[in-house]
């Protein structure tokens, strides 16, 4: 079901208030404003990521898809049958199938985390990391091309395996509503739970300066990806300060939108 400006608006009104409430409670940075920096942009990025961004991508998808369908004999009239399982793997209990969904999306999603911290990829994910202040809103502000390019390159393999999509959506909720928590201006670190589930603390490492380790800490539910590959960073006893990108990234939605086509200058390259 495509979201309304309706049920946006009661999303964001009930999200205020919980995470009001947690971040006041367990503040990663004591004194944040409820209205900071960016809180006008990212609250633009709340309307326009589900009523753009996530109507564009699933085009994307769907082309991505066309190849393994003509592999496997479907008629692209017919696409959807394609997501609907198959073999072993797509006639088990969609439960256990979103279950190895959330471990191999996971594992996908460290690695293509890491490629969009390179290159021309990086001018477009730089716009999620240009927040100077952070907090759950800041979530939702993401290029739509780098939105496009992640969620094909999680989704073809899973369907290629044979895989439910109807699997992938309760995996595709969990991690919308789990980003968001990432991102909140939590203290939290889940104590010696730390190594298993990515915690907010966690993540915030990962959205601090470039010296601090805006090159650390990519995956998004299991630390064991950035622990077996060496980029787990998480001290302990102090939480981040600082944010942003060193990026001349533009403040508002439509320059930030457009800043990944100028011509990237040599300090823009990473």
């Amino acid at each position: 079901m495509s979201p309304t400006l309706q049920s946006i608006a009661v999303g964001f009104a009930v999200l205020s208030v919980a995470f009001f409430v947690l971040q006041k409670l367990w503040p990663s940075v004591p004194g944040q404003k409820t209205f900071r920096r960016g809180f006008v942009t990212d609250l633009c990025y709340w309307a326009f990521t589900p009523l753009v961004t996530r109507a564009v991508t699933p085009i994307a998808v769907g082309i991505a898809l066309i190849p393994i369908a003509l592999a496997n004999g479907v008629d692209l009239k017919d696409l959807k049958t394609l997501t609907q399982g198959r073999g072993e793997l797509g006639a088990q209990p969609l439960w256990l199938q979103a279950v190895q969904i959330f471990v191999i999306a996971d594992f996908i999603g460290y690695w293509q985390h890491r490629w969009f911290h390179g290159g021309w990829r990086w001018r477009f994910h730089a716009i999620h990391h240009s927040s100077t202040e952070l907090d759950w809103l800041s979530s939702v502000r993401l290029h739509p091309v780098n939105d496009m390019i992640a969620r094909t390159v999680q989704a073809v393999p899973i369907v290629a395996l044979g895989y439910n999509v109807g699997a992938v959506a309760l995996y595709a909720v969990a991690a919308t509503l789990y980003a968001i928590t990432l991102h909140a201006n939590l203290n939290w670190t889940y104590g010696p739970f730390r190594y298993l589930i990515a915690s907010p603390a966690f993540h915030r490492w990962h959205h601090t300066s470039a010296e601090e380790g805006q090159d650390k800490n990519f995956a998004g539910f299991f630390p064991l990806w950035d622990l077996l590959f060496g980029t787990f960073h998480m001290p302990k006893g102090r939480q981040p300060e600082h944010f942003g990108v060193d990026d001349p990234v533009p403040n508002g939605l439509v320059g930030q939108l457009i800043y990944p086509f100028r011509r990237a200058s040599s300090s823009a390259e990473r």
